[in-house]
């Protein structure tokens, strides 16, 4: 079946139906632990935290993932089949969360990985509700998708 003219064109944030069935995953896993980050940010004393939502073809993006996250990182499967994760690096600001995610790049493509996308999102205060915080991250993923910004590391702060 071919796509519709008006569907070649996304002007705004249109989210296709498998991009909301997406965010809906998305808030329904990643939600509870943002709202914890929150706590410990506004009682604790924590610092900012970065998402970093990445996919990869003809690697085990999984594996490389666990092999690179520290106890305090949490990973999250968002779709296996696409290869598609979200970690939440705790204490971490938009130089480390950088860092880490050209070492994640730079192992992928040792690997043998490609079509690589990464999109980081540093969450410096708490006035955003987390499923803003989640939805800016999709919506930022798929922007890089759409630009072809693949291999490329692309990076927002939320202040």
């Amino acid at each position: 079946m071919d796509v519709r003219e008006n569907e070649k064109h996304r002007n705004g944030i249109k989210f296709t139906s498998a991009e909301i069935l997406l965010a809906v995953k998305m808030l329904e896993m990643l939600q509870p632990t943002i709202d914890i980050m929150y706590y410990l940010m506004e009682n604790e004393h924590a610092e900012a935290f970065v998402l970093m939502m990445i996919s990869a073809k003809g690697c085990d993006l999984e594996d490389l993932l666990l092999k690179e996250k520290r106890n305090t990182d949490f990973m999250f499967e968002i779709n296996k089949e696409e290869s598609l994760y979200v970690m939440l690096c705790q204490d971490t600001k938009v130089d480390g969360g950088y860092h880490y995610a050209e070492r994640i790049i730079r192992n992928i493509v040792l690997d043998g990985g490609n079509t690589i996308y990464c999109t980081e999102l540093e969450v410096r205060a708490v006035h955003y509700a987390p499923k803003i915080v989640i939805l800016k991250l999709l919506e930022t993923f798929i922007q890089s998708k759409q630009m072809n910004k693949a291999g490329e590391i692309v990076f927002r702060s939320l202040q």
